[in-house]
């Protein structure tokens, strides 16, 4: 069983909804058997859960203490964080075999960093018309000189699932 986070917008985007449902369709197909982890039940998080349910994943979802009162759908987990959305961040890819932005803004690119300093397998789907899209050209494989992990920019959602399926913690660099 791989736990997958699931790093998206929380506002609406034009087309991201979409390419969620076609991330999480190919990871039903790929890792039957792998959990979804993310951070709320909002925005785009909505799609991801939605979409994980109706392919039969099991999805935990870390609320942060400002949404506690959010009202989760029957058969996902609620972990409910006690703090603020950034703390949230920090159980949710700690928890993670491995780390996948689907596009977003700071908060998603935050939780792309955090995976990346703690050495988890990364990938970033680009062309999704959020901020995340500039990742690629600032940072083309390593957010640093450390070399952590070098990060996967993809741009089929359904790649994105059969290689965050594919990953093993510690193996990404030099993957793909």
């Amino acid at each position: 069983m791989k736990q997958i986070a699931v790093a998206i917008h929380s506002e609406y985007v034009p087309g991201l909804a979409e390419k969620a449902r076609r991330f999480v369709e190919a990871l039903a197909r790929r890792c039957p058997d792998s959990v979804v982890l993310v951070g709320g039940y909002w925005g785009h998080m909505k799609d991801v859960v939605d979409a994980a349910l109706a392919v039969g994943l099991k999805v935990v979802a870390f609320i942060p203490m400002e949404r506690e009162e959010v009202r989760l759908p029957s058969g996902v987990i609620a972990v409910r964080t006690g703090c603020e959305y950034r703390c949230r961040s920090v159980f949710m890819i700690r928890s993670a075999d491995a780390v996948v932005v689907l596009g977003g803004g700071v908060g998603t690119a935050i939780e792309a960093f955090m995976a990346y300093a703690m050495g988890k397998p990364l990938f970033v789907l680009v062309h999704t018309g959020t901020p995340t899209d500039k990742l690629k050209e600032a940072y083309p494989e390593y957010f640093d000189t450390r070399n952590a992990v070098r990060v996967v920019y993809l741009s089929d959602p359904e790649e994105v699932a059969t290689r965050a399926c594919a990953a093993e913690a510690g193996a990404i660099k030099g993957f793909g």
